[in-house]
C-alpha cells in the first residue's frame, strides 16, 4: 500500500523477501550437565577430605585434630576450617586454570560467559556458593533460573561451566597401539 508506511526511520517490509539470517556465533560453548558437575564436585570433596586427613595424621602428635567426616565427634570450628579450606582450594585451582581436580577428571571448566579465562577474584566469588551455601546455591539456581544450568553464584560471578574438548594439539597425531 503506497503511503501506508510513514515513519522514514523504519525500513519498509517486503513480504516476498526473506528476513536477514541471524549472525553466526564466533564460538560455540557446550554447557556442562548437572550430573557431570556433581561428579566433579564429589571427586573434589573426597580428594580434599583425603588430603586433610593425611595432614591430620602427620600433625596428630603435635596438634590433636579430629578426623574429618567423623560424624560422631563433630566440631563447629573444624567444620569451619574444612569449609574455608574447600573455598581456598576451589578459588586457587579454578583461578589458576578454571579447573579443579574433579573438573579435570570430568573434562569441564569454569569460564566467563564469553568463554575467556576467569580471574582469581571471579573464582573466589564463584566458589563462595560452592563452599559455604551449596544446597541453597543449587536449589535457587534450579528453581529460580530453570534451563540455564547456573547456580546463583555462577550468575553473580558471571561464569558458566562448560565441557572441554581434550584432543591432540593441531599438527600432532597420537598413534595408539592395541593393548
Amino acid at each position: 500500500m503506497p503511503g501506508a508506511h510513514t515513519d522514514p526511520s523504519m525500513p519498509e517490509e517486503h513480504p516476498f523477501l526473506e528476513p536477514e539470517p541471524l549472525p553466526v556465533a564466533e564460538k560455540t560453548l557446550y554447557l556442562a550437565r548437572w550430573t557431570t558437575r556433581f561428579w566433579a564436585w564429589l571427586i573434589d570433596f573426597f580428594m580434599v577430605i583425603l588430603f586433610l586427613n593425611i595432614v591430620r595424621g602427620i600433625l596428630a602428635p603435635l596438634w590433636p585434630i579430629p578426623l574429618y567426616l567423623d560424624l560422631l565427634h563433630w566440631d563447629l570450628a573444624e567444620f569451619g576450617f574444612q569449609t574455608f579450606f574447600f573455598f581456598a582450594y576451589w578459588t586457587i585451582m579454578e583461578g589458576f586454570r578454571g579447573q579443579s581436580i574433579g573438573k579435570m577428571v570430568m573434562n569441564i571448566k569454569v569460564v566467563n560467559r564469553d568463554g575467556s579465562r576467569i580471574t582469581y577474584p571471579t573464582a573466589a566469588i564463584e566458589s563462595v556458593g560452592k563452599a559455604f551455601l551449596l544446597p541453597l546455591d543449587c536449589l535457587i539456581g534450579w528453581l529460580g533460573m530453570p534451563g540455564t544450568k547456573l547456580r546463583v553464584f555462577n550468575r553473580i560471578s558471571n561464569t558458566i561451566v562448560i565441557k572441554t574438548d581434550y584432543r591432540e594439539p593441531s599438527g600432532v597425531l597420537y598413534v595408539k597401539e592395541k593393548e
